[in-house]
């Protein structure tokens, strides 16, 4: 089986991008609004439509507060996956950033290069999306500390 570990420093408390993370009906919004177009949840899935048309179904297998991390796995798309399954989990760096690790591992190995690129693309996405939720946040804060 092929793995892919990502590691994402995010300048965002854990607490924020766990939020992100964690809010599985949002992707397209919080997590990669342009890479992602659409969201729908259905059940324990979510159905995500990408910017390229393509649509893939998720299980969403575990979100867990406490340890900050979710699970999911791809069970229809485009790829001719024969399994996938990923997490992401977010840890404390310190008071205000935060280190994100997503791992996915897959078959058949072949795919490799294709998901590495959707990965580091991903990656670029949810770090500018984060912060930028971060930084609007706080500069929303500091306008109603002025009045």
């Amino acid at each position: 089986m092929a793995t892919i570990r990502k590691e994402i420093m995010i300048e965002a408390k854990p607490e924020q991008v766990w939020d992100a993370v964690r809010d599985v009906g949002a992707v397209h919004r919080r997590f990669v609004p342009g890479y992602t177009v659409d969201t729908r949840l259905d059940g324990d899935y979510r159905i995500l439509t990408f910017a390229n048309g393509a649509v893939v179904r998720e299980l969403i297998v575990a979100v867990d507060d406490e340890a900050r991390r979710l699970a999911y796995a791809v069970v229809e798309g485009r790829m001719p996956l024969v399994h996938h399954h990923a997490t992401f989990q977010v840890f404390a760096e310190n008071d205000s950033r935060s280190r994100l690790v997503w791992i996915t591992d897959f078959l058949p190995h072949e795919l490799a290069a294709e998901i590495r690129m959707r990965v580091e693309r991903g990656a670029e996405v949810m770090k500018q999306t984060i912060e930028a939720e971060v930084k609007a946040g706080s500069q929303c804060h500091m306008k109603g500390d002025e009045k």
